[in-house]
Formats: C-alpha cells, structure tokens, sequence
C-alpha cells in the first residue's frame, strides 16, 4: 500500500473518531455525522486510485455503489421519525451480512490456495462469517417487530433455552474445525448456524426491550467489521469496527441501565416470564377526562410546567405545535422544560432529535436525573405520548415486568395532563396507576388534534 493511501486512511481514522466525538452533543452532531460520511466516501474511493491493487470487475463494483447509494438516501429522505429504530435496525444489518459474506469470500480464497494461512486470520474469519451472520438475522428479526411485520411479543417454544444454547456451542466447534482444516463447506455451515442463532436471540426479546437489542447487534456489526479489517489487513476497518463495537456495547449498557435491567435478563428473561411486555389490554376502570379548554386553564394559571414527550408526540407529529404551545406560556411568563427520558420513543436521543426539529432550545431539553427533582416544585406535568417511562409501577410493584426501571417522576407533581389516544397501555403493555391517580385529568384524542385544540384554547384565555 502506497504511503499517501495509507496516510489518507489515516485522516479517514482521525476524522471517525472526532465524528463519534460530535455525535455525543445535539450542538456537534450535524457536523460529525457529516464528517464521518465524508471520510467512509473518501476511504471507500480510495482503492480506485491504488494502481497495483488490480482491481477486478470494475462495472459491478461501480454499480454496487449506485444502487447502494440511491437506496440509502431515498430511504433516509422517505423514513419517518418513528421509524428511525427500524432503519437503524436494517442497516445495521446489512452491514453485519456484508462483513460476513465478505469473510467467506477470504476463506474461498485461503481454500483455492491450499489452506495455507494463520491460525489467527482463520478465528478471525470464523468469528466475522459467524457473529456477522448473527447481526444480520437478528437485525431483520427486530426490524419486522417495530415494524409490526411480527409479533413484538416475545415468541417462544419448548425447548428453546436448549436448541439455542447447542447452536451457539455448534458454531463455536465449527469455527475450531475451520482454523484446523479450512474448507469452503465449514464457512458455509458456520453462516447457517450463525443465522440460527441471530432468529433465536431475538424472537424471545419483546415490547420495550428490543430497542436495546438493535443497539448490541450493533456493537456485533461493529466487531465483525473490526475482525474482518484484521483479515483484510485493513487498518481504517479495524479502527471504524473498533468504534462501533466500543460504542455500541457502551450505550447498550447504558440502557439496559436506564430499563434498571441487565443485559442478559433482557435477552433472556423471557424464557422465564421477564420480558418487559404485559398483556397490553386496555383497561375498564373509570378515570378523570378533560376536554382542551379545562387543560388550558390548567396550563395558563400555573408558574412551573413540565413536558414529559414520549412516542405517541413522535406518532402524531406533534412537536411542532407542541413547541408553540410551549412559546405561548413561555410569553406569558410560565417556565417550561421538557423532561427526557433515556429510553423515551425507541432509542436513546429520538425525543432530542424529534423536538430538534420543531426548533426547541437546547437548554429546555433536561435528562431525567437532573428534572427528577424538580416534580414535586411543579405545578402541572403535561405528558405527551409517553406511559411506561411515567408509570409509578417500576417502583411500586415488584410483579410488573419494568420493576426497577428508573422513570421521570411526574406523579409527584401537583396536577398531571396525561394525553392519550385511549386506554390503551403503553409499549411495556401494562396498566398505569398514574390514570387512576386524583390529581391526573386525561385529555384523549390523537396528540396533534388534542394539542391543536390545547393551544387554541389557551391562546383564547
């Protein structure tokens, strides 16, 4: 390799890093999203230019590109806000197929020149064709629950808790078989069985825990890369796979933390009852309705109001007027900020960016453990879409799938607006107590509807 090539990829490196760096602040983000896309399009031109290299099957290669472009950027300008999680997802997993196809052709070529290879760039190869076919079929799985293509309950049968623990041992024996004796045959079946695995990771994993999911078999596609740059002899690879399998496992720890779960409960409890996902039946009981113009006299006579936002605002394409709704009582001399939750919609971030495009200050948006005191100082809590993160029963009731959970602390403010389209339970699928509560009023209706009315009404005072 050139050394002008390999300095290049070196920026490309550089320019990874700060833009994993930008994407840790809503100010930086715009410009280090942009900035990793400009290095992965530099480093992705550069064998092109690498005259020795002898690039074969120019054409395909080319059109690949084309086809991978146009079907990026179209899906990106067409995929709503709500479905970002299932875009994430399928990405995702394109990525980990690719690195796993990718292996495999090295391994066809390490066989056709005779087996003769380390023993480390033959585990590596196992390791990418297995754990890459894992995120691919894992990815699709979590892809099609979000995307209510499947069930998002968690789907089990007998014998589960066995034939995934053999298939996982079985890809683990063939990949010993493989750096002994490498044969096409082997890389093929390790493929198969990494597939298998990857269905019976995350069919058990349902309701509010598959988000998290996603974000591991990120980190997966993340080592994968980071593996198949060791084979490649891919510096830039190694270190892009690297970032992404740190990053991944870091934020899926993260919100394991925020559910008040660990990571293998929520791959896994399901095989025991523990899936954060309840019967998800409406319920009957007997509660405070308001109609807009109550709200609104509610809203203009208080001092402190806080926004708890959750996946029905992003549902109904609310925030915008949400947020004029927030500049009419900000005018009037009421404070108002908006309460954030780890895991508010379906990925960490989604409410920041959902309100960042209704142009909300930075300085409204607080996270949940520096707004949590301040609950019981306000004078209404408007939540917005938004259930199992307020409900009460993840510190109340031992028996509720989301026990444990750290929520916001809306109960403890003096009134609560709750909007809702029904009584439906919220995405963890069981009931809130914070309906029944006396001090809270629901205002039903579809959120965008329901905060047109709102704002009207309170303009009108």
């Amino acid at each position: 390799m050139p050394t002008w090539i390999q300095l290049v990829f070196l920026a490309c490196g550089v320019c990874f890093i700060l833009a994993l760096k930008g994407l840790s602040g809503p100010k930086t983000a715009r410009n280090g999203n942009l900035l990793g896309a400009a290095a992965a399009v530099v480093a992705c031109l550069m064998p092109f230019f690498w005259t020795d290299l002898h690039l074969k099957h120019v054409p395909l290669i080319i059109a690949a590109i084309v086809v991978g472009t146009i079907g990026g950027v179209y899906g990106a300008q067409k995929v709503q806000m709500t479905q970002m999680p299932q875009m994430v997802a399928l990405f995702n997993g394109v990525g980990g197929g690719a690195a796993s196809l990718v292996a495999l052709l090295e391994l066809h070529d390490v066989v056709e020149a005779g087996g003769d290879a380390p023993w480390f760039n033959l585990a590596a190869t196992a390791f990418t064709i297995a754990v890459g076919a894992v995120s691919f079929a894992g990815s699709v799985v979590t892809f099609a629950k979000l995307q209510d293509l499947m069930t998002s309950r968690p789907v089990v049968f007998p014998g589960l808790q066995y034939v995934f623990p053999i298939a996982a041992v079985a890809a683990l024996v063939m990949g010993i078989r493989l750096v002994i004796a490498p044969h096409m045959w082997i890389g093929i079946i390790i493929g198969l069985l990494g597939l298998l695995v990857g269905l019976l990771l995350v069919l058990p994993v349902g309701g509010a825990d598959v988000p998290i999911v996603i974000s591991m078999l990120n980190a997966f596609t993340g080592l994968t890369v980071a593996a198949g740059g060791y084979v490649l002899s891919n510096v830039l690879l190694l270190i892009a796979g690297t970032l992404v399998g740190a990053s991944g496992t870091f934020l899926t720890l993260l919100m394991a933390r925020a559910m008040g779960r660990s990571v293998a409960n929520i791959l896994f409890g399901a095989l025991k009852g523990g899936s954060t996902l309840g019967s998800g039946e409406a319920s009957d009981r007997p509660v405070k309705s308001v109609t807009p113009e109550d709200a609104a006299i509610m809203l203009a006579y208080a001092d402190r109001v806080i926004i708890v936002p959750g996946y029905g605002l992003a549902v109904a394409q609310a925030q915008h007027t949400l947020r004029e709704l927030v500049d009419v009582l900000d005018a009037r001399g009421i404070q108002v900020d908006y309460a954030i939750h780890p895991v508010a919609g379906r990925m960490p971030g989604h409410m920041n960016v959902l309100l960042a495009e209704a142009q909300v200050p930075y300085e409204q948006l607080r996270e949940m453990d520096d707004i949590n005191g301040d609950f019981k100082d306000t004078d209404v809590a408007l939540v917005v879409g938004a259930n199992d993160v307020v409900n009460p029963a993840a510190g109340t009731t031992p028996s509720a799938p989301i026990y444990g959970m750290p929520i916001l602390n809306a109960d403890q403010a003096r009134q609560v607006i709750f909007m809702k389209r029904s009584m439906r339970p919220g995405f963890a699928g069981i009931e809130n107590e914070l309906l029944f509560d006396e001090r809270t009023s629901l205002l039903f209706g579809d959120a965008k509807d329901s905060m047109g009315k709102l704002l009207n009404a309170v303009k009108a005072l």
